[in-house]
């Protein structure tokens, strides 16, 4: 038995050595064909494309850079924010390009990226302009255009103008097919992530909250319409009831973008903007290249400064552990994760305040309240303010609240004020359609109360539902004690009613509206220091780091469970995983898609 194990340790150590030297392979090639910083000419125009999501940061994962270029090199609120910052000083850049196609960010990034738009025209005095191509607008990407001087469109291309909608999957249909009994218990009377598990539509609470959210999304959008085309809001609530239409032609007729040109149409409208002759030619530089253009080189003059706020960005479902990349991606939320991050940032001297980007629909009860309890320990000793995307709810607000301060887009879906936990009952399933049965032995009369085998006895189901409570309590409490409200207050504003970032300030559930920057000016007032550097966590690890400091234990780890899996059964899997928990369940009611 000895030399087998041997013989395996032996041939896996083989293997990992030939990857190591791989990557190690990897590294010169991508070392040496690193470009220098581009040569910016006159005349130039930013053209920055914006696709699918549209993340807080770029990517930290050499494997993406490596092998995903085209992911690296999307668009990200950090790279629009440092590149508009560094052209509205570039002389050499004469205006931006945007080029939108279908864009499926969270509508808090959206407001983000809106807004950093809409202060570099009004800052820069240079022009802003939107354009597609065959793919064209949909709503969201419209959303963005409106920050630009003018809007163009190829004439025959895809315009989205219908309003907005959201629906959800039950599976309690389902379930009677397949002789699955949930067994739930909740506290809140919003708390609607179970709802699909033993209801077959929408509850009359649940409806309701989902139609307010909608309304929200929905005024932010025409609000911005309206500015950009003059356009009473009533006309456009009118155009939106009345026939749909998905052609440019009819956005152009409505007022709605402000010319149908082709591509090199808009070239030669360029010129002229800029003031060149029809023979002359400007040039384009990708956001990408751009990012790669010192602020020095651009003419951004930086205060120099030892001061420093730390942004960590946490990000997904609260997990009690994870199975995590050794390069530093990260797709959940632990409370490892947290510990690690602060334990860094307690080591840095320079650090003066914390800004903690959240983006989750929450998850365990339990490993939220760990990481509450580091955050407020660390707002004892420097501010901490929370910054949040596009949904920080429920787990995700729990861990909100031990900051000093809470700042939301308007758009944010926060909230979730309410604990759930599940337990499938599968015992129809196993025995009529499986064939499967069950037996066994136990010392006591309820150690196999959990399994998913059998039922809940009355004094389980009561035992289960108590657990929940004495969660929710907890949580109300926290919220009263945070918000400087009393807890019946709290209980009202809970129930699991999930607010949009809007609502919550004005119900005291969030201090102020805005992004990432307002959440940094903030910090900096805190902590009173008027000039500062960013220093982002998680860092990035390279491969040198990875290589030479526990690689081999890092590496099977990443290979075995990481660099051939799924991203899209991960997430699933890790949602799964929390669900088979039965413990109390801060989490986000089922993915609220507004489309």
């Amino acid at each position: 038995m000895n030399f087998f194990k041997n013989l395996i340790a032996a041939t896996l150590g083989t293997f990992f050595a030939f990857l190591i030297g791989f990557f190690i392979l990897l590294i010169i090639v991508s070392t040496s064909s690193q470009e220098p910083e581009p040569y910016v000419r006159d005349n130039s125009i930013l053209k920055i494309t914006l696709s699918g999501p549209i993340p807080n940061r770029t990517t930290t994962d050499p494997l993406a850079e490596l092998f995903n270029r085209q992911a690296h090199n999307k668009v990200s609120l950090q790279t629009l924010k440092e590149n508009l910052a560094k052209a509205t000083v570039d002389d050499k850049i004469k205006g931006v390009l945007l080029n939108i196609n279908f864009v499926t960010a969270s509508w808090a990034n959206l407001q983000s990226a809106r807004r950093m738009i809409d202060a570099f025209a009004d800052s820069s005095g240079k022009f802003v302009y939107a354009s597609t191509n065959d793919i064209g607008y949909n709503e969201k990407g419209y959303f963005i255009a409106t920050a630009a001087d003018s809007i163009f469109s190829p004439p025959n291309s895809f315009f989205e103008f219908d309003g907005f909608f959201t629906e959800v999957m039950f599976l309690d249909g389902l379930f009677e097919k397949l002789g699955i009994d949930p067994e739930v218990a909740r506290h809140g009377q919003f708390k609607g992530a179970v709802e699909p598990f033993y209801r077959k539509e929408l509850s009359e609470s649940n409806e309701y909250q989902l139609q307010e959210i909608l309304e929200d999304v929905n005024t932010a959008f025409l609000t911005a319409v309206s500015e950009k085309s003059g356009r009473s809001i009533d006309e456009l609530n009118q155009m939106l009831n009345s026939q749909p239409h998905l052609s440019s032609k009819f956005a152009f007729r409505e007022n709605l973008i402000d010319s149908l040109l082709y591509k090199n149409e808009l070239k030669d409208y360029i010129k002229k903007r800029i003031g060149l002759e029809p023979d002359d030619s400007f040039e384009i530089i990708s956001n990408h290249r751009y990012s790669q253009v010192s602020a020095q080189t651009a003419g951004l003059e930086t205060a120099s400064t030892s001061n420093e706020i730390a942004v960590i960005y946490a990000s997904g479902p609260i997990t009690p552990q994870a199975a995590q990349s050794p390069f530093g991606g990260n797709d959940v939320i632990t409370a490892d994760f947290f510990e690690e991050q602060l334990e860094e940032i307690h080591e840095d001297d320079d650090i003066k305040a914390i800004v903690i980007r959240i983006n989750s629909p929450g998850g365990a009860g339990s490993t939220s309240d760990l990481i509450w309890h580091m955050i407020r320990e660390t707002s004892e000793e420097m501010p901490v303010i929370v910054s949040m995307g596009g949904v920080a709810a429920s787990g995700g607000y729990y861990i909100a609240m031990a900051a000093d301060t809470i700042v939301a887009e308007p758009t944010t879906l926060t909230g979730s004020i309410g604990v759930f936990a599940t337990k499938f009952n599968a015992r129809e399933l196993f025995n009529e359609e499986l064939g499967l049965t069950f037996d066994g032995v136990k010392t006591h009369q309820h150690a196999d109360w959990l399994t998913s085998t059998r039922g809940f006895m009355p004094a389980e189901a009561k035992a289960f539902q108590q657990f929940v409570d004495r969660f929710y309590r907890t949580f109300v409490t926290k919220v009263a004690k945070s918000r400087g409200m009393s807890v019946e207050r709290a209980d009202e504003l809970g129930q699991g009613r999930v607010w949009t970032g809007a609502d919550a300030f004005e119900n005291g559930l969030v201090d102020a509206l805005g992004g990432l920057d307002k959440a940094l000016q903030i910090a900096a007032h805190k902590a009173e220091i008027d000039h500062y550097d960013i220093q982002r966590f998680p860092e990035p690890k390279s491969f040198y780091e990875v290589l030479l400091g526990s690689a081999g234990t890092q590496a099977k780890a990443f290979f075995n469970d990481g660099l051939f899996a799924n991203p899209v059964i991960e997430k699933v899997q890790s949602r799964l995983s929390i669900l088979k928990r039965n413990g109390a369940l801060a989490l986000f009611p089922y993915k609220i898609e507004i489309r």
